[in-house]
C-alpha cells in the first residue's frame, strides 16, 4: 500500500479509481485499511476544493416541508399565521429568533441555516 497526499486534480482522480476497485474491501485488512485512509483524503480534498455553501434558509424550509408532507397551513401551526408564512415563503418577513427556534425545533433545521441573510 502506497499512499501519497492529494495535491491536485490527476492525483484526485487517481484516488477515486483506487478507491472504486478496493471499496468493497473488509474492515480490518490491508486493503479495508488502505480504503479507510483513502476515504479520509479524498474527503479533505474535496472539502477543501469543492466546498458546499449552506442553503437558503427559505429554501430549506420549503424543502423540508416537502420531505415532511407539510403544506403552509401546517407551518401556521409553528410560526404564526397563514398569512405570515406566506410572507415568509416569499421573503417579504424576515425570520424572527422566535420563528428559528421553533423551525429548529418542529423541522430539525440546523439555526446556523435559518439565521442566514437572504
Amino acid at each position: 500500500m502506497k499512499i501519497s497526499p492529494i495535491r491536485n486534480e490527476k492525483d484526485y482522480q487517481k484516488t477515486l479509481e483506487r478507491l472504486e476497485d478496493i471499496f468493497d474491501a473488509k474492515k480490518g485488512t490491508e486493503e479495508g485499511d488502505e480504503l479507510e485512509i483513502l476515504s479520509i483524503l479524498i474527503d479533505r480534498y474535496e472539502n477543501e476544493n469543492f466546498p458546499i455553501g449552506m442553503p437558503d434558509p427559505i429554501e430549506a424550509i420549503k424543502f423540508r416541508m416537502e420531505q415532511m408532507g407539510m403544506n403552509q397551513k401546517d407551518l401556521a401551526e409553528v410560526v404564526g399565521f397563514k398569512s405570515r408564512v406566506s410572507e415568509i415563503l416569499n421573503k417579504k418577513r424576515k425570520l424572527t429568533l422566535n420563528m428559528i427556534r421553533k423551525l429548529n425545533t418542529t423541522l430539525h433545521i440546523p439555526t446556523e441555516v435559518l439565521v442566514q441573510d437572504y
